[in-house]
């Protein structure tokens, strides 16, 4: 037996331990609601990080190209970034996924000497968390962008309602003005 196969055949329990301790990174009360409720409308941040784990671990299994996991990372960590958690806690839930597989087949992996394997599977892993970097920043990088425009949309709104505001004219407007003066001058 490979590892793959070994992986596949604890699929279930690697994919509900791993989901256990994303969850656990939330207050106790959130990650109760997140657990409890299984309505993707009633609970979609839930819901996001139930199918996105099971989804990533797919996509691992199959050797697919980190980039095409992209989707998957992004509507977990795009929850993550939107959530205020710093870099390390929005991306660890990939580190996490090391743990479980060792502590369920840890025994196994050793006995049948599947470390070469194992290795390899573990780079997949950290190549996902780079991704994940990448997808969280470019994520908290919206954020701000979202942040500034609305300080900058109220800070108009409020010089506007002070009539502070004179509206200027174009460019394009006072250089034919400009242009109309001269003419009449000359």
């Amino acid at each position: 037996m490979n590892l793959k196969d070994l992986l596949l055949e604890k699929k279930s329990a690697i994919l509900k331990r791993w989901l256990e301790i994303v969850l656990e990174s939330y207050p106790t009360d959130t990650s109760d609601f997140f657990k409890k409720q299984k309505n993707r409308f009633a609970n979609p941040v839930g819901y996001a990080l139930s199918q996105g784990v099971e989804g990533i671990f797919d996509d691992l299994l199959q050797g697919v190209e980190p980039e095409e996991v992209t989707p998957l990372l992004d509507s977990i960590i795009r929850i993550k970034a939107v959530q205020d958690f710093s870099p390390s806690q929005a991306i660890s839930f990939i580190f996490l996924l090391k743990r479980v597989i060792r502590e369920e087949l840890g025994s196994k992996i050793s006995n049948d000497r599947m470390y070469e394997e194992l290795l390899a599977f573990e780079s997949g892993i950290d190549d996902l968390a780079l991704l994940s970097f990448d997808i969280y920043m470019k994520c908290r990088e919206r954020v701000y962008e979202i942040k500034a425009d609305e300080v900058k949309r109220m800070t108009f709104r409020l010089l506007q309602r002070a009539n502070l505001i004179c509206e200027i004219k174009e460019e394009s407007d006072l250089e034919s003005e400009t242009l109309l003066t001269n003419n009449k001058k000359g």
